[in-house]
């Protein structure tokens, strides 16, 4: 190998903030896939204990004895896996909790860390809200603090009550348009960007973009930021998207459209139009169909529903809330407190 040093290219500030945003990303998805590796180990050797002891059908009370010996030469052999007797017979009830479950949620619960496990397997009877807990941890990289914040909000419920108003059904293949009503959502909150007056719909972008990490986190995990106002030119003609983002588990590019006000039905045209250019000039052949989110602050289903009808891109219409609830407020006016002592 030759010992001389490559002569360090000039960049100017932003071609270096493209590479360290790039830096981030790649680090923060192996740091992901790393950890869900190991949770799904750990998960694994946990549901195959719970497994054994539900087939020796050991009952606390009587089989207390056998899994505290069990736990003592357990931990005499592994004395770094946590297999204190409680833990054992937690092992046990989660197999029972769901070896019956069907495929999606056995495979969400599977990638958890463990203590979010024993908390969605004490606060809920429910399957169908334990899948929502662990899809919404696992798609926000909720801590378990912020798992059981959600739970007492009783997010669940709030999210059954909200409709769906999209097209996603009508214009993705089934896997992919499942996949996609779970990463999008009827309500995004946007009270980080504390504005407590109006503004006109450029600034509204301004301040997403300024605050683009605290925006990426509300829109949930495996988004990717491409870039605002970003250009497209066709048949000598130039036309801007907002907001552009690529998702890597959809493999989809994501417009976002933002109004200020009400929801419009030829804000449909306009979004299915920057669909068609995204999918003639940037969307690569191994990447599928591109999304869009028209983002306003306030829509009626009716109405979005008799948009869509006739329409064969796929898209869809959120709110968003400029306001914290109370109990977020509170949390971060804490926080706010605790970082200045």
């Amino acid at each position: 190998m030759s010992n001389d040093k490559p002569t360090a290219p000039h960049l100017d500030d932003a071609e270096y903030g493209e590479i360290l945003r790039q830096a981030i990303n790649q680090i923060r998805t192996a740091r992901f896939v790393i950890a869900k590796q190991v949770n799904s180990s750990t998960q694994s050797i946990y549901w195959s204990l719970g497994k054994l002891l539900s087939e020796k059908q050991l009952e606390e009370g009587y089989g207390s004895g056998v899994v505290k010996q069990l736990s003592i030469d357990l931990k005499n052999e592994f004395p770094d896996m946590g297999l204190s007797p409680r833990n054992l017979w937690n092992m046990k009830r989660f197999y029972e909790r769901y070896y019956q479950a069907d495929t999606k949620l056995l495979q969400a619960v599977a990638v958890l860390p463990w203590g979010h496990n024993l908390l969605l397997m004490d606060k809920l009877q429910s399957l169908e809200a334990a899948r929502f807990y662990a899809n919404e941890t696992l798609t926000k990289g909720w801590s378990r603090d912020l798992l059981l914040n959600a739970i007492k909000m009783d997010s669940y419920s709030q999210a059954q009550k909200q409709i769906k108003t999209h097209n996603f059904d009508h214009t993705l293949l089934e896997a992919h348009a499942e996949y996609a009503n779970e990463v999008f959502r009827s309500t995004y909150n946007l009270g980080f960007l504390g504005i407590t007056e109006p503004v006109k719909e450029l600034e509204l972008e301004n301040r997403l973009i300024a605050k683009i990490r605290s925006f990426i986190l509300e829109l949930g995990k495996g988004f990717s930021f491409i870039g605002n106002q970003y250009r497209l030119e066709y048949n000598a003609k130039e036309y801007f998207v907002d907001m552009l983002f690529f998702h890597r588990g959809l493999r989809s590019l994501v417009a976002i459209d933002l109004k200020i006000g009400s929801f419009k039905a030829e804000y449909v045209g306009k979004m299915n139009l920057y669909l068609s250019l995204l999918d003639r000039l940037e969307k690569s052949e191994n990447e599928n169909s591109s999304i869009g989110i028209i983002l306003c602050a306030d829509k009626d289903h009716l109405d979005v529903e008799i948009a869509l009808q006739d329409i064969n891109k796929p898209i869809g219409v959120a709110e968003y809330q400029l306001l914290l609830p109370k109990a977020e407020l509170q949390s971060l006016i804490l926080n706010e407190l605790n970082a200045a002592k």
